[in-house]
């Protein structure tokens, strides 16, 4: 067993870890709390336009305008990802989780895959499967806005609409609540609209026309996709730290306990010990 002085040392710095781990699980709590509001604030905006877009593209589809790019679909002969990840670590299993559907989703591609990475952590897993990695974004922050995000989705329709890719996924982690954050992967372009059911486009007047109005629209609409993904990724992330944390300062505490207990046991070996050598002195003395 230990001495009671490495016991002691031992407990101290435990103690300072856990410490450490309750401060950055409050940090991450106060940070989730923001993006989560900002998470919830989107998505009726992105569920309306989804909406809109949805009548658009069944009033563009019974039209014999020519079709508008970015919802054609082709053969895929080159397949993009925007991989959406943290800068920092400490999340638990979020960026594990995440790059193993990704890495999946590469290995059962049929044609090449590009990455454009978002954060330092997808960064380095483009690195490691040895994939074209298209560009790197970092360092955005916890509370980016749409400009912040417009580079990003800038680059993928002009690689889309200059046919560098075929098909453009958009990879992150979705914030379902503090304990679970899902892996996903979404079809970002070509744009695939809702389809609608019945007469529900019966009652809407686009001018100066549905192909119009999809041109000007759609690229808003992944720019809005692309933020709210990260959004979505910022929010998993602190919640994933949160989670990690805590779970790492119960951890130290139980620690804690157990380094304690050993200690008091040492004490008691160290002082029975002593009496035993001194009841021993007494009766050599007898």
């Amino acid at each position: 067993m230990p001495s009671t002085q490495v016991l002691r040392r031992r407990i101290r710095s435990v103690a300072n870890t856990a410490k450490i781990t309750r401060a950055m699980q409050m940090i991450a709590a106060s940070k989730m709390r923001r993006a989560q509001e900002m998470v919830v604030a989107g998505r009726p905006y992105s569920e309306h336009m989804n909406s809109v877009l949805s009548h658009l593209a069944a009033l563009e589809r019974g039209s014999d305008d020519s079709s508008v790019p970015l919802l054609e679909a082709r053969d895929v002969k080159n397949t993009g990802i925007v991989l959406i990840t943290p800068d920092r670590g400490l999340a638990g299993g979020l960026v594990t989780n995440l790059t193993r559907v990704v890495e999946r989703v590469i290995r059962e591609s049929e044609s090449p895959v590009t990455l454009v990475a978002i954060g330092k952590k997808g960064r380095n897993f483009t690195l490691r499967t040895g994939k074209e990695l298209k560009a790197v974004f970092d360092g955005i922050g916890d509370n980016p806005t749409v400009e912040d995000t417009r580079a990003i989705s800038n680059l993928v329709i002009n690689e889309f609409e200059s046919a560098g890719v075929d098909r453009v996924l958009l990879a992150y982690s979705r914030f379902i609540n503090t304990a679970v954050q899902t892996p996903t992967i979404d079809t970002l372009i070509p744009v695939e609209p809702a389809e609608l059911s019945g007469n529900a486009a019966i009652g809407y007047i686009y001018e100066p026309g549905p192909v119009e109005v999809l041109e000007k629209l759609l690229p808003r609409y992944i720019e809005m996709e692309v933020y709210h993904a990260v959004l979505e990724a910022i929010a998993s992330e602190h919640s994933a730290r949160m989670v990690a944390m805590k779970n790492a300062t119960d951890a130290a505490n139980d620690l804690i306990d157990d380094l304690t207990l050993q200690l008091n046991k040492a004490r008691q070996e160290a002082i029975t010990s002593e009496m035993l050598d001194i009841v021993g002195g007494v009766e050599a003395l007898a």
